[in-house]
């Protein structure tokens, strides 16, 4: 097979590598207790994809101070990595997908709103850290999707274009920080966060149930469209 290392994808994590929402959304309401705050499926619905302090801000007290909302996401995600710890599985088609880009020479990269320890945590426990040439995770950016700053910044450390890479996405949000960093994407809806219309109307190239639905020629042929 030809080597395409000029073209790289571009992987978000919880609902796109793995299915966490779940233990996310149990730590939330676990914080939410502690805060004496309500926090529904709703709410998670709605915040998905998003960066911690975003969410703390806009969904429990807005006039927190950065040194609170730092404590507050640092104990949420605390409260995830316990329940991560008894094991977290790739989603359908996740393992031969990565193989097989691997194997065509594609660069690929994490770009996730989640903090560094979390996604080191998954890749870990599913012993895929090999198949990744850079990560971006939330203390990389300073914006949160739907800005494009995590996919642009994944692109610079893989050295690629924007043209030249597909966004492996699951949520609105990040579909949107695709489209406006000028990058192809391929929504996923299995874990079910967002419906296929939504994915569509927010600008993926190509909704699929599965990554058993994608083909590395399939990613070929996106990224060689206009």
């Amino acid at each position: 097979m030809a080597d395409f290392n000029g073209y790289g994808v571009i992987w978000d994590v919880d609902g796109t590598l793995v299915d966490t929402g779940d233990l996310h959304f149990d730590a939330w309401v676990e914080l939410a207790k502690e805060l004496e705050k309500p926090f529904t499926r709703a709410d998670f619905a709605a915040t998905f994809g998003r960066r911690n302090p975003e969410i703390i801000r806009e969904l429990f007290n807005a006039g927190y101070s950065d040194d609170d909302v730092a404590d507050l996401g640092f104990r949420k995600e605390e409260f995830y990595r316990a329940a991560a710890k008894d094991g977290i599985n790739l989603l359908p088609g996740v393992r031969a997908l990565l193989e097989g880009l691997h194997a065509a020479g594609f660069k690929q990269a994490i770009g996730s709103s989640a903090p560094r320890q979390n996604v080191d945590l998954i890749l870990e426990m599913t012993g895929t850290a090999q198949f990744f040439e850079g990560i971006t995770s939330m203390e990389d950016t300073s914006r949160g999707k739907p800005d494009p700053q995590v996919f642009q910044v994944a692109a610079q450390k893989l050295g690629l274009a924007p043209a030249n890479c597909v966004v492996l996405e699951d949520a609105v949000a990040g579909v949107q920080a695709a489209k406006g960093g000028a990058m192809k994407c391929i929504a996923v809806t299995f874990v079910g966060h967002h419906p296929e219309a939504l994915l569509k109307e927010a600008g993926a190239n190509l909704v699929v149930k599965t990554l058993e639905d994608v083909s590395v020629q399939a990613v070929l042929d996106l990224l060689r469209t206009s």
